[in-house]
């Protein structure tokens, strides 16, 4: 039996509308952010359900920063509060997400310097 990877380009949002959810009241919304400098654990720095995700993610839309859609992480970080690091053991998990928001993020930079 194989198991099949989901496409994380297919998980990658950058408009509200693009998110597969019935109904935005039921929105859940975790922004992380990791400073590279410091080197320290990704922090929790907003969370919400509702109207409150919804501007989080308006947020991330006005200032062009991806999100990642993942339920199952989502619920998991929502349960950490404001300022908490990421706990050690959902690095990987972060990790990953912030890698490819990293590539793409590489990638536009590329793009356009080449126009």
């Amino acid at each position: 039996m194989t198991k099949t990877v989901p496409n994380k380009a297919k998980r990658i949002k950058h408009h509200i509308s693009e998110l597969d959810l019935p109904e935005l009241k039921k929105l859940r919304a975790v922004a992380v952010k990791y400073d590279i400098k410091k080197g320290k654990a990704p922090k929790i720095i907003a969370t919400g359900k509702g109207v409150l995700a919804e501007q989080i993610l308006r947020l991330a839309e006005d200032h062009k920063v991806p999100f990642f859609e993942d339920q199952s992480l989502t619920d998991l970080l929502a349960k950490l509060d404001l300022n908490d690091d990421v706990p050690p053991e959902l690095y990987t998990l972060v990790a990953e997400v912030l890698a490819f928001v990293y590539q793409l993020d590489k990638l536009a930079k590329q793009k356009k310097k080449g126009r």
